[in-house]
């Protein structure tokens, strides 16, 4: 039994032969799913749309990446908010032992809830900073590695 439907894969093999090379399929890949982990809900879309369109990458792939994770980023939120608090732990303005505790939401005004939201959204974006830069690079090696072994990208290769 196959995973993958062969009018899936045709599709795959058809946007592969487009002539893109791997080390720029591996570049688009890692963008792709590194936005796709961004920690707020409906911003790697138009993201990564806009960054293909900047970089000229290929924009089926980058959403292709960036809607496998989709899945990551729902389950990534609450990690980053973490690791963004501990990041901003030392700032003196930051209050961050406020956002650790959610019973205290509950008590809030609808005007300071958005402000505390705001705030944790702030600190998940940084922590996804810190750890997305590392990690596309990380990425981009690992890809660039796995997809100079498949023979049409490697026929790109060698027409470029």
């Amino acid at each position: 039994m196959r995973l993958i439907p062969a009018a899936a894969r045709r599709t795959a093999i058809l946007w592969l032969g487009q002539g893109i090379s791997p080390q720029r399929l591996a570049v688009t890949l890692a963008l792709g799913f590194a936005v796709g982990c961004i920690p707020v809900v409906g911003i790697p879309t138009v993201l990564c749309a806009g960054l293909a369109l900047a970089l000229r990458l290929n924009l089926p792939a980058i959403q292709a990446a960036n809607y496998a994770a989709m899945p990551l980023q729902f389950a990534l939120i609450v990690p980053f908010v973490r690791l963004g608090g501990r990041i901003t732990a030392w700032l003196p303005a930051a209050e961050t032992n406020r956002f650790a505790l959610p019973r205290a939401l509950e008590h809030l005004s609808a005007l300071n809830l958005a402000s505390h939201m705001t705030g944790m959204a702030g600190q998940a974006l940084l922590a996804w900073l810190v750890a997305a830069i590392p990690a596309v690079l990380l990425m981009t090696l690992a890809l660039n590695f796995m997809l100079r072994r498949i023979p049409v990208l490697r026929n790109a290769q060698a027409g470029d």
